[in-house]
């Protein structure tokens, strides 16, 4: 295949489909790792081609949905500091902190600027010598190499009044928080795509060799994602547990090795990193080395660090975890929408809570609630 619409035909999707629904009736809970994946399943209309017995559970695979409350008021904390230029992607300017979120800190007079790029975040610290210049570095693998590279132009460029605030985040140590998970039974996992660009398949086989579960990395187009729930249900009909890879026009065994070379040289696993419903995970953080402390926001700032519990009647870590569905939580599509979240599942465009509301579901979510009798 060469162009994008070869990996939206319909005829070939319903193919993909009817060979899945013959291979196995029994009953099957995959888990899209990646919100990337989410997003399109929804909006390809991926779930209603797929068989009953198959059901698609979303993971903690959206970074800034799974940056907890206390991060993000640590944020609008630098935010608000005096002299300083606070930079992030757009997804973050509304996520909710346990009081107010970026967006409405700028409107009271902070000075908080969307990028596009860690490099768009270090030009405005050249373009403003007098002022401090932090860059909220966030994302899995997939980002974090931008930084890693920004932090090496700014030590070339000798650059002092620029930092970031390092919420860098790792796949693999989440994804054995979720097989231990006693919460969640899963039969096998669409591994992510952009992630695995970076980090390669091979350090996904712990999953098959320590829990037995197969694991199909997939692209986002919506074949990509039928081919993988295929080859992730066949495996299982087989009796085989292995890692797969259907994205492999893109994905390598090893990954980039100029990438995790340059994550290697500027970061390193932090003990602990607190991730909204899955709590403190081990070494699945990231955070600057000793020799590149001088672009450290937590070093140069106080940040206050505190651990903040989400609102009671926001369910995003249920939802983070795949325990429950979005249409599950009591707010959703009423007091929580895009236009005024309550939670960050809602606000960011990997996030499964704004793949439910945006993409048409509220009416199979009327239907079901209905046929269950919830009220």
């Amino acid at each position: 295949m060469k162009f994008i619409d070869e990996y939206r035909q319909s005829d070939l999707a319903l193919k993909l489909a009817e060979k899945i629904a013959t291979i196995s009736d029994k009953p099957l809970k995959l888990m899209e790792v990646c919100g990337g994946h989410t997003h399109a399943i929804f909006k390809y209309g991926i779930e209603d081609l797929l068989p009953p017995n198959i059901e698609m559970i979303h993971g903690p695979g959206c970074p800034v949905c799974v940056i907890p409350l206390g991060r993000t008021d640590d944020c609008i904390s630098l935010a608000l500091e005096p002299n300083v230029i606070f930079t992030t992607f757009g997804d973050m300017m509304r996520v909710p902190g346990s009081h107010t979120n970026l967006l409405d800190a700028k409107a009271k007079g902070a000075d908080v600027r969307m990028v596009y790029s860690p490099l768009d975040a270090l030009k405005i610290a050249k373009q403003n010598p007098t002022r401090h210049v932090i860059f909220l570095a966030l994302g899995f693998e997939t980002t974090s190499p931008s930084t890693a590279m920004t932090i090496l132009q700014a030590e070339k460029d000798n650059i002092e009044n620029f930092s970031v605030f390092c919420n860098h985040i790792m796949i693999v140590p989440s994804l054995k928080a979720m097989l231990d998970s006693p919460d969640l039974q899963l039969d096998g996992f669409v591994g992510p795509g952009h992630v695995s660009t970076v980090i390669g398949t091979r350090c996904y086989e712990f999953v098959p060799r320590e829990y037995g579960k197969p694991l199909v990395v997939a692209g986002f187009e919506p074949l990509d994602i039928l081919q993988a729930v295929y080859m992730i249900v066949k495996q299982i009909s087989e009796g085989r547990a292995e890692v797969e890879n259907q994205y492999g026009r893109v994905v390598s065994p090893d990954g980039n090795c100029k990438a995790l070379e340059v994550l290697s040289e500027v970061f390193e696993p932090r003990d602990y990193f607190e991730w909204r419903g899955l709590g403190s995970i081990a070494h699945s953080g990231m955070k600057l080395k000793p020799k590149y402390a001088q672009f450290d926001a937590e070093l140069k700032f106080d940040v206050p660090g505190l651990k903040v519990a989400d609102p009671k009647a926001c369910q995003c870590g249920e939802i983070l975890k795949g325990v429950k569905k979005p249409w599950e939580c009591k707010v959703f599509g009423t007091a929580c929408t895009p236009e005024t979240p309550i939670g960050s599942c809602m606000v960011s465009s990997e996030g499964a809570c704004a793949a439910y509301y945006n993409f048409g579901r509220l009416s199979k979510i009327a239907q079901r609630s209905a046929n269950s009798g919830v009220r």
